[in-house]
């Protein structure tokens, strides 16, 4: 039976093997490989779906309640900033420099091992799966999303992202609505036509001034930001239309589609909503694995970062290895020693877990 510091050691090797080998969203399939060889060679039967790899352990009891590790092995463009190559696993000091590496790489394969190691006991009290999938970055219909309905009921779920091993226990949904006011066209000159602009100045101002009701404890208020406009094809013509892009963080306090019911409500433009159903996501204090979290003296608090925990119905936990702010920026890494740390957590947290059916 392998110790805890091999696992370690396995795991940053096959960290490296994921940056050293290109991963953008849609285009995983060779990472995939990677995850499927890893699982093949330690006998833990794996399968895959598209560019999604999954295992299910052994040992646990018929009819035992099923718990999903979840983390993702797709990236991001790397930005123009990066000063070393972001497909090269440098390691400086104690550093691995890559892409991907915080932002999933490192929750990732701390996960895979300890599901392997896990795998390992007599027996769990629980079904334990591990699925690492794709499209995370782009909440492609290709991921989590498309796997879900294969793996069957979860009772419960970790999501490993970047939280510095504490326990998100809520995150923000999203929203992304693309809204145009119409009006009509008119010589600039003269006092002729209606200013799609100007109507469409006066629903952006509703969005920058309004206040939902309901403000959560751990997310804070509704969060509504118009990120893009666009009007006009000539200095001297009113314009007839004017589009714009508003981005929305909803707390748990709200479904998607009721923020969207009061926006249409007090607005005039059309609107066209890109997708409903990256809700928020909120796990109750007193389940079992956030006690058992607490008892260790972890820190909980509530994320404004989106990530496939939205896909899941079951109460979920969102917690991994490195800081939500190395994501996305350039020369991105992660820490040895954060890897050597999340490995033992994450075993210490799971071992003689007890979880509930969820109804």
């Amino acid at each position: 039976m392998r110790s805890i510091g091999q696992w370690s050691d396995m795991a940053i090797d096959l960290l490296r093997k994921l940056i050293a080998t290109p991963s953008l969203s849609r285009e995983e399939d060779k990472t995939a490989d990677l995850i499927f060889k890893f699982l093949s060679e330690l006998d833990l039967a794996p399968k895959r779906d598209k560019n999604n790899v999954w295992a299910a352990a052994g040992n646990a009891p018929e009819g035992a309640p099923v718990l999903l590790l979840n983390s993702h092995h797709d990236t991001v463009k790397p930005n123009k900033g990066w000063t070393k190559d972001p497909f090269q696993p440098t390691i400086e000091e104690g550093v691995l420099y890559g892409l991907g590496s915080n932002d999933a790489g490192a929750s990732a394969v701390s996960l895979l091992a300890t599901f392997a190691y896990l795998s390992q006991l007599p027996t769990l009290p629980y079904q334990l799966i591990v699925a690492i999938t794709a499209e995370e970055e782009v909440s492609g219909k290709d991921g989590i999303r498309d796997l879900l309905p294969t793996l069957g009921k979860i009772d419960c779920a970790i999501v490993g992202e970047p939280t510095e091993m504490q326990l998100a226990i809520a995150e923000k949904g999203l929203m992304v609505l693309d809204i145009t006011a119409h009006g009509k066209a008119g010589h600039a000159a003269r006092e002729e036509g209606e200013n799609a602009l100007y109507k469409a100045m006066d629903d952006i101002q509703w969005f920058r001034t309004h206040q939902f009701e309901r403000v959560s404890d751990l997310l804070g208020p509704v969060k509504m930001s118009v990120t893009q406009i666009n009007a006009g094809y000539q200095h001297n013509v009113v314009p007839d239309e004017c589009s714009y892009v508003v981005d929305i963080r909803t707390n748990e306090c709200y479904q998607n589609e009721e923020v969207l019911e009061i926006v249409k409500a007090n607005i005039v433009g059309t609107i066209n909503p890109r997708s409903y159903h990256l809700n928020s996501s909120q796990i109750s204090l007193d389940h079992p694995l956030i006690q058992k979290g607490k008892s260790m003296g972890l820190d909980h608090y509530g994320s404004p970062t989106l990530s496939d925990q939205a896909m899941l119905s079951c109460p979920s936990l969102k917690m991994g290895p490195g800081k939500s702010s190395r994501s996305h920026t350039a020369d991105e890494y992660i820490l040895l020693s954060e890897i050597k740390e999340a490995i033992p957590l994450y075993i210490k947290l799971l071992e003689n877990l007890s979880i509930p059916h969820t109804a």
